[in-house]
């Protein structure tokens, strides 16, 4: 192999490496607002429930 071989494939490796890290942070900020959504409307039906009272 030569040097131009083996540097194209780190370069095609680290790209892989790179591209899933985003793949991993897009799903963990997802998650973070559907958890965020959640605890507010939870909150808000404690709120109703206390005010009808």
């Amino acid at each position: 192999m030569t040097a131009k071989t083996v540097t194209m494939i780190a370069a095609l490796l680290a790209t892989m490496v790179s591209l899933t890290s985003c793949g991993n942070t897009i799903r963990g900020m997802g998650q973070d607002t559907a958890n965020t959504v959640n605890a507010t409307q939870d909150a808000g039906r404690r709120v109703d429930r206390a005010a009808s009272r």
